[in-house]
């Protein structure tokens, strides 16, 4: 036994486009998110104010985690290394021996893959971070990603990372190829945006890191999890076609003029049927990502509009986005400023938390009176 402490299924096209939006990520004016009520009320959802009818709610709403740890299933899981694994290259899989986990950089846009490292309980292996794993006991590492989600090699190297855990969705490319040469080792996994990738990435990571134990046990809490909160959220939900309540994801960048309507495959429609909502994206045939139109958000006429709070902020709060994209103030979200927001590191991240980013998120939608 070896301890630990020794010496995507995303598209190609999605990925890409998602890469080059990121890469114009701009924080919002004067460094400040613009604040929205926030959802502080922990009881069950059932027992919480809901409202009569949310689609006629008139108002925005923050998402925010109850809280930002992630619980490991096992303090000190057992591990056997050296643990060989397929790496899934952008190239082409190729076999891949780990034999030390002691310094270990996980690397994706979501920040999925530190937290299913975190949620296996090797926490104390992670000695660098992306820009979007923000949760509780890894937010003070040192991050080695920049404003656009691009790879620094000096600052990785400087860590002396034995093990790198990617999915590709940050680069760019030549960097890990550079970093591979330069001894490190590196695995790609596949990270799917969905709930169900979230339980397949518990145990991908799992193998790579010598723990298949602790890969299963995360994977099944997961699942359960999630499970269980959506068939809270469907108990309080409407149930009626005609009553549900109609979501879109939309992307925003506003300091870089980028609005993006996300669809399949880019974790959206998934998060959204979870809020046993609507994905009126899916119904006007929208996959991945793609750059809004007037005419496809007129069509799509969201009852509510999901953001990330930083990109809402971007984009001049409420108000500017509203003068800036005169046509989302002709839809019903617009009309009722029904927008929800949640922190750009969570909304989207599938792992150990896609239950309470489903709770939270539930709570802005169905609750939004129950604010601090």
């Amino acid at each position: 036994m070896t301890s630990r402490r020794g010496p995507a299924l995303l598209g190609a096209a999605f990925v890409t486009a998602l890469t080059l939006a990121l890469a114009g990520c701009a924080a919002p004016p004067g460094g400040v998110t613009t604040p929205t009520p926030t959802v502080a009320d922990d009881r069950p959802l059932a027992e919480l104010d809901l409202v009569a009818d949310p689609r006629e709610h008139v108002g925005a709403s923050t998402a925010q985690l109850a809280s930002e740890a992630i619980e490991p299933v096992d303090d000190d899981p057992a591990q056997q290394l050296p643990a060989t694994v397929t790496s899934r290259d952008p190239g082409g899989d190729s076999e891949v021996t780990v034999a030390d986990t002691s310094r270990v950089i996980a690397l994706d846009l979501a920040g999925s893959i530190a937290a299913s490292v975190w949620g296996l309980g090797f926490g104390d292996t992670l000695v660098g971070r992306d820009r979007s794993t923000t949760f509780d006991g890894a937010a003070d590492l040192p991050v080695v990603t920049s404003n656009g989600h691009t790879i620094d090699a000096e600052s990785v190297l400087a860590l002396r990372p034995t093990l790198i855990v990617t999915d590709g969705s940050v680069g760019p490319r030549d960097v890990l190829t550079q970093l591979r040469e330069s001894g490190v080792t590196v695995v790609f996994v596949d990270s799917e945006a969905s709930f169900d990738g979230a339980v397949q990435l518990a145990r991908d990571v799992a193998a790579i890191l010598g723990a298949p134990a602790a890969g299963e046990l995360l994977a099944e809490r997961v699942r359960a999890d999630i499970d269980a909160k959506i068939a809270e959220i469907a108990a309080i939900a409407p149930t009626a076609d005609g009553d549900k309540v109609r979501m879109l994801f939309l992307y925003l960048r506003g300091g870089s003029g980028i609005y993006y309507l996300f669809g399949e495959e880019s974790g959206s429609a998934d998060l959204i049927r979870g809020l046993a909502g609507v994905d009126v994206a899916g119904e006007i045939g929208w996959t991945g990502m793609q750059p809004m139109t007037d005419e496809a958000i007129i069509a799509a006429n969201p009852d509510l509009i999901l953001v990330m709070t930083d990109g809402i902020a971007s984009a001049g709060g409420i108000d500017g986005l509203l003068a800036a994209k005169p046509a989302i103030a002709l839809t019903a979200a617009g009309q009722h400023r029904r927008f929800v927001d949640m922190a750009d590191g969570d909304i989207l991240s599938f792992g150990p938390r896609s239950a309470a980013i489903l709770d939270a998120l539930a709570r802005a939608i169905y609750a939004p009176s129950v604010v601090e």
